[in-house]
């Protein structure tokens, strides 16, 4: 079969046309990157990440599963009864990659698994190389099984693959699999009344949909979505709220339980919501989304609030050290807010995807692209003990045995090029700020313009018209935080779009200045962790204090910070790839002394005496600790 890839070709996500939709993705190549942080990020995950997550794959057992069950190797299955949605991951990421440039190499590589995928599936559709290799009954205990997560990532890689590379080998078997869910499920007669444990097949039902308009698998994602918290898990003697499944989607007032499955699911009951015209659970869903942003995320983006469940906590429950926000949600995150500004045009989505994006999920990646955070708290104490592998104190790893969130880190990165820009009939809307490249053919014309910027390190975006035609138009996002800034010298709006208002033409420059200039912030009183307490942010990014760039003796976890001293800034191009560090004066906290087994109460009289005058405290970007070693660190500043 002939690869074929184009410009025209559709990137992830992208709605029908009768849809509820207030804006288009671009189509694949739309809009390209090569510079800046995401530059650099989008070519290591292609040189270093994607090669050697295939190798881990191998090494970990995950790809022999499934060419077990083909019949290309003999043995008995090893890892999680999840191993298959990795290699599915990674096979999305790969189609993705091969997309932004083919390459014959990756090629060949992403035709061997999906023959070893093909080659593992049942004459009926069925496919999950674990179960099948161990005997086990299908669907047994759907709550735990991970069968439609392991169905759903296969499906939105077979997707990429097919709008990527032209290819439908992976293509074919999606369909064979997705027409034996939509006979084994729903309220038919001899159906199952089953919902998987671990939500995403939803997302990857209407995304088959989408590609191949077959209405039975959009049915089929509504029904799972409708059936949920309607007493089917509870009946299998599991707890609902774990699995999001106490109470129906569309009543819902916030996010609880586990925090990827709840994300996963919102992003899938969104995907059903606009595929279907439902206003009612559209709306339903953008509440709970700002009940999570209210409530329930750091200021990170992270998500999820314990290590019990990996789970969203009460509201406010936002502890430090003890912090999950898992990899994984931030990106289920991300998933979500983008389907929720196509559906709404709102800037607040695309202001949560960058929050998410720059901090919550960049975190999860080391600067070399092959080691990994899975859990990313907001503190990291003095001696902290790893007691486990994903516990932040033992550093970023080079994988996991439960190895969910390298490859999802790797998808979102191949994809995130789709994820900058947007159209309507007759303008081009830029979310995100890279140097690149981006094209939109719109009804009312074409617009090419030239990104020119080092946002987020630098506030200034400059936009290069190379070729406009019929009047197109251009409207640039102003993040929320960005009081003060001014589009061509006139003075814009933050938490909105700014129009360009004039018509434009080939040698145009539009210039859109953001105050990217440090900044405290501090937290509702009722997150518990952050009280008495103020963070430095500078533009989109969340600084931390790591104890490598501190004065001697000025020990991260006895630091407190002078609120009413000015913040500076220090430009340290040989630190860390390049940053800007933000400075600030402090004084460090004496420890007051007590005997020997009197514990580390004493009368609140008792203050512990400043040590040594005042210091000099220096912050890194959040996502960028631990990458000299694991150390000690934190976000959230107690007030001096």
């Amino acid at each position: 079969m002939t690869t074929t890839t184009s410009r025209n070709a559709r990137g992830p996500a992208e709605p029908t046309a009768a849809a509820l939709a207030a804006l288009r993705p671009l189509p694949s190549g739309g809009a390209t990157v090569d510079g800046g942080l995401w530059g650099h990020r989008l070519r290591v995950n292609r040189e270093a990440s994607v090669p050697e997550g295939l190798g881990h794959l191998r090494e970990y057992g995950n790809v022999r599963n499934l060419e077990i069950a083909a019949g290309l190797a003999e043995g008995e299955a090893t890892g999680p009864v999840f191993a298959d949605s990795d290699v599915h991951k990674w096979l999305e990421a790969a189609a993705w990659e091969y997309g932004r440039a083919p390459d014959e190499g990756l090629l060949a590589d992403i035709l061997e698994v999906t023959r070893a995928v093909a080659g593992a599936q049942a004459p009926d559709g069925y496919l999950d190389s674990v179960p099948q290799l161990r005997g086990v009954p299908r669907y047994s205990d759907l709550p735990w099984s991970h069968e439609h997560y392991c169905a759903g990532h296969l499906v939105q890689a077979a997707v990429a693959q097919s709008r990527a590379t032209g290819r439908h080998e992976l293509l074919d078997v999606a369909v064979r699999l997705a027409d034996h869910l939509v006979e084994t499920f729903g309220d038919g007669e001899g159906q199952l009344r089953e919902v998987d444990g671990h939500p995403v097949v939803e997302s990857a039902l209407v995304e088959l949909y989408r590609e191949t308009g077959t209405r039975a698998y959009l049915d089929l994602a509504r029904w799972f979505v409708e059936a949920r918290g309607t007493g089917i898990i509870e009946g299998h003697g599991k707890q609902p709220t774990y699995f999001s499944d106490r109470v129906r989607v569309r009543e819902a007032t916030t996010v609880e339980g586990h925090a990827v499955r709840a994300v996963y699911l919102g992003a899938g009951a969104t995907d059903v919501a606009v595929e279907t015209g439902d206003h009612e659970l559209l709306a339903a869903l953008e509440r709970q989304y700002a009940a999570m942003v209210d409530g329930k995320q750091y200021l990170t983006g992270g998500l999820g609030s314990r290590w019990d469940g990996e789970s969203f906590g009460d509201p406010h429950e936002l502890p430090n050290d003890r912090a999950y926000a898992e990899t994984c949600a931030a990106i289920g995150g991300v998933h979500w807010a983008w389907r929720l500004l196509l559906a709404t045009g709102d800037a607040r989505y695309a202001d949560q995807i960058e929050r998410l994006l720059l901090n919550g999920f960049l975190a999860g990646l080391s600067l070399g692209g092959t080691e990994y955070f899975y859990v990313n708290p907001l503190r990291l104490r003095t001696g902290a003990h790893a007691e486990e592998e994903r516990n932040p104190a033992a550093g970023r790893r080079p994988w996991f045995g439960c190895a969910c969130c390298p490859p999802n880190i790797m998808r979102t990165l191949s994809s995130l090029e789709g994820y900058l820009a947007t159209v309507t009939d007759d303008a081009l809307q830029v979310h995100q700020y890279a140097p690149g490249t981006i094209v939109a053919d719109l009804p009312a014309g074409t617009l090419r313009v030239r990104v020119e910027t080092e946002y987020p390190h630098d506030g200034r975006v400059t936009l290069h018209v190379e070729e406009a035609s019929g009047g197109a138009g251009l409207a640039l996002r102003v993040p929320g935080w960005a009081d003060g800034a001014t589009l061509d010298g006139a003075p814009v709006a933050a938490g909105a779009y700014a129009t360009v208002g004039r018509p434009l033409a080939a040698g145009d420059a539009v210039v859109l200045e953001l105050p990217v200039v440090p900044r405290l912030t501090a937290a509702d009183p009722r997150v518990d962790d952050a009280r008495g307490c103020v963070a430095i942010e500078r533009g989109p990014l969340v600084y931390a204090l790591e104890q490598a760039d501190q004065d001697a003796g000025a020990v991260v976890d006895d630091v407190r910070i002078d609120v009413a001293r000015p913040l500076g800034e220090e430009e340290r191009p040989e630190l860390l790839g390049g940053v800007v560090v933000v400075t600030a004066t402090g004084t460090v906290q004496g420890r007051p002394a007590t005997a020997a087994g009197d514990g580390p109460y004493r009368p609140a009289s008792e203050t512990g005496p400043a040590a040594g005058g005042t210091v000099t405290l220096r912050a890194v970007p959040y996502h960028l600790w631990a990458n000299r070693g694991a150390q000690a660190m934190r976000v959230w500043l107690p007030v001096a």
